[in-house]
């Protein structure tokens, strides 16, 4: 069940609402025409949960400080 992964991909990131960011722009880049977009989340939040680090998958855990820096 998803929830099951869910759960499981919560250890590798502690905040909800940056795991449905993360899980949200993942599943957009991994996405494959003529699969569904559940089995493509499904394998997102499996693959957060075995490798333990979700965030650097998009580069989502760069710090504002850091990322208006490289902006400008």
């Amino acid at each position: 069940m998803r929830s099951d992964l869910i759960y499981d991909a919560l250890r590798a990131v502690q905040n909800r609402y940056v795991l449905c960011q993360v899980a949200s722009k993942a599943t957009r880049k991994f996405h494959r025409p003529n699969t569904r977009v559940q089995d493509t989340m499904n394998e997102v939040f499996e693959h957060f949960a075995k490798s333990g680090v979700a965030e650097g998958i998009v580069g989502h855990n760069q710090p504002a400080a850091e990322a208006r820096r490289r902006a400008a």
